[in-house]
């Protein structure tokens, strides 16, 4: 359902028209099944026991799961995993690090995501913070992954966060 929804959101009358049509498109999959003329108000109370978007939820570092560095026509994802590697004799934690410069920024709400199962939030990088990232780039496990931080010139942070 949470592909379902991450394409119709709420939206009684859209899940309708996907479990009518009987197919779902998401990424490199594809979803199909029998489609069926399901009741519009058994809809509406299937959708109730889902969470609503609330952008008076406060960012919660301790519950963020994944972020997303990001420029103009790049993406790079960092799993909470891979950035709280620690390598021997460090201190801190490239994880850390990207959670001190969100601290550091104005952390805005976006949206409830239902595909990830998660509220998004976003913040601006400022020059000292980009830099701060750029110097803990070797904290993270992948060289790949170091490369993109040292090299892409990141303007945004989008933040997952679990309920």
């Amino acid at each position: 359902m949470n592909h379902g929804l991450g394409i119709t959101g709420k939206d009684a009358a859209r899940v309708h028209e996907l479990l009518l049509r009987g197919t779902l498109v998401s990424g490199a999959s594809r979803f199909r099944w029998a489609g069926w003329d399901a009741d519009r108000e058994a809809i509406e109370s299937a959708l109730v026991t889902f969470p609503d978007p609330d952008p008076r939820r406060p960012f919660s570092p301790e519950r963020c799961f994944r972020a997303a560095l990001r420029a103009p026509g790049r993406r790079i994802e960092i799993a909470r995993e891979a950035g709280q590697r620690k390598p021997l004799f460090r201190r801190s934690t490239f994880w850390e690090t990207l959670m001190g410069v969100v601290a550091s920024s104005e952390t805005r709400y976006v949206d409830y995501s239902y595909r990830e199962r998660a509220d998004c939030y976003s913040a601006v990088l400022s020059l000292a913070g980009l830099e701060r990232l750029r110097a803990s780039a070797g904290l993270v496990k992948y060289t790949t992954l170091q490369q993109q931080i040292r090299q892409i010139n990141l303007e945004t942070v989008d933040l997952f966060v679990t309920r």
